[in-house]
């Protein structure tokens, strides 16, 4: 019977959600190329469609099963539609209740299985669609197909350390989908930093659900240290590494010692605390011993040197009165953390914060997120300002067309970068003027600062019209012409 390597198949695979999932497309798609098949950017092109979904919180989940549904929709007769991921691992066989017409639905935890599904799809037709959702977790990181494990975004990689969560978020669905922590083997991901290192990646972000978790099922005390010991001995031409989803509480000495001692880690933590009242942390499920951060910002801050933190907040969680909110702002003016993402309580099914009484308004919720993001910015901005006059060294990612505040071409080119204050898509960039190497880390002169960014020259003799403070809108800035 023909197969789909002999036939050269073509597939179009659509990633949703977090860049945890978009490790896990590129996954996917280095399986079906080891296979044959051609990866295509057009889904009328292709004999398979793939959507790889997010199942995290209500918007994604709607967001999943409107692009599933429009894909089914478009298909023609010899295409087969499959929804892969977070949502079809967390509702399974019941998914096609919603999407009518899906043809397979794959999980989180075989999906190194891909092509095996493609190739029952594609063999003969199904009147049924065909499932396959495994809920073994400890089969993910050891059975990957020999794939790189990572996301290459220009000269930039997410790289995956572990799957899976242990902890007991009541708001979290993550451990039903994903299942419990399991560890890749470290000497996979030190190899995988070596082969990153080796086509040219400047940047290494260490992403899990929760990296500081990672080697304890492994038998590991400290293991994101040894971790990073391993990855910067092994791969020493690597100038950036980037910790990303720590947890409260595991934030041990020994990793900041780690983090101090290697230039090559970036002084940048990214450690999602949630709230900052001790009684909405407990019906939460979340450590709530606040004197615990206190302590160990503090001591981050004096181990190691320029620090960035940034964290995330939920606001209007079941339950939270006036006076627990009041007591989150007074945590962020005390901490005055670098940078700061908020979201209001989004209602999952199936979590133990969905059945708790005194449901906040949503009109109370966006109130408080708006006061949060609003004393977070004049933070930001005075944080910001604070550079002014110093250098810093960026990664440049591309480069912009300035305009000026009548959204007019000015002539110039801007340069947009990322410093080690700066995660990918999350926080803020540093604008200079004029055309710089994308992939380079180059040193610039902070020449001015808005709430989020900030403005540099690398001519320290003629600096930037802009000037220190001046607040730039998106319209300054053609974002749709960056190379």
């Amino acid at each position: 019977m023909t197969t789909a390597t002999q036939r050269r198949d073509k597939y179009f695979l659509l990633s949703l959600g977090c860049s945890k999932n978009t490790v896990d497309s590129e996954s996917i798609a280095q399986v079906l190329n080891q296979q044959g098949m051609i990866g295509v950017s057009v889904p009328e092109e292709a004999e398979v469609l793939i959507v790889n979904t997010c199942g995290f919180i209500n918007s994604a989940k709607q967001e999943s099963v409107d692009m599933l549904r429009q894909l089914v929709e478009l298909k023609r007769g010899n295409q087969v539609v499959i929804a892969a991921g977070c949502l079809s691992q967390r509702y399974g066989e019941t998914l096609v209740q919603d999407v009518p017409g899906l043809d397979g639905v794959i999980g989180t935890r075989r999906w190194m299985d891909i092509f095996d599904l493609v190739t029952r799809l594609r063999q003969r037709k199904h009147p049924q669609p065909l499932y396959h959702l495994p809920t073994d977790a400890k089969v993910v990181g050891l059975d990957e197909r020999g794939v790189l494990r990572a996301s290459v975004q220009g000269a930039s990689a997410y790289l995956k350390i572990a799957d899976g969560c242990r902890r007991p978020c009541a708001f979290c669905a993550i451990p039903k989908i994903k299942g419990t922590a399991v560890s890749r083997p470290m000497e996979s991901i030190v190899a995988e930093a070596v082969r990153l290192q080796e086509i040219g990646v400047k940047e290494i972000m260490l992403i899990a659900q929760d990296s500081t978790d990672y080697g304890y099922d492994l038998g590991l005390k400290d293991g994101l240290a040894h971790l990073l010991d391993a990855i910067c001995e092994a791969a020493p031409n690597i100038p950036w590494l980037r910790i990303m989803y720590a947890y409260p509480g595991y934030v041990t000495e020994r990793l900041m010692e780690t983090m101090a001692r290697h230039e090559q880690v970036l002084p940048y933590l990214d450690i999602p605390l949630q709230h900052g009242n001790r009684e909405v942390l407990k019906r939460m499920k979340r450590p709530a011993n606040v004197d615990w951060v206190y302590n160990t910002i503090g001591k981050m801050r004096s181990i190691i040197p320029n620090l960035a933190v940034r964290t995330t907040f939920i606001v209007g969680y079941p339950g939270e009165t006036d006076e627990e909110f009041a007591g989150l702002m007074q945590f962020v003016k005390d901490l005055q953390f670098d940078r700061v993402g908020a979201f209001t309580y989004s209602y999952e099914l199936g979590t133990p914060s969905a059945t708790l009484p005194d449901q906040v308004h949503d009109e109370v919720k966006q109130a408080r997120y708006e006061q949060l993001m609003g004393l977070q910015q004049g933070i930001s901005l005075a944080k910001n300002q604070a550079l002014v006059g110093k250098t810093l060294d960026i990664l440049v990612e591309g480069h912009g067309a300035a305009e000026d505040e009548d959204g007019n071409d000015t002539g110039q080119t801007i340069s947009l970068g990322r410093s080690y204050r700066d995660a990918p898509e999350i926080d803020g960039y540093v604008l200079v003027e004029g055309e710089l190497p994308p992939g380079e880390i180059v040193p610039v002169r902070i020449t001015g600062a808005t709430t989020y960014d900030l403005i540099a020259t690398v001519d320290v003799q003629e600096p930037l019209v802009i000037q220190p403070g001046q607040v730039i809108s998106e319209g300054m800035i053609d974002l749709n012409n960056i190379n």
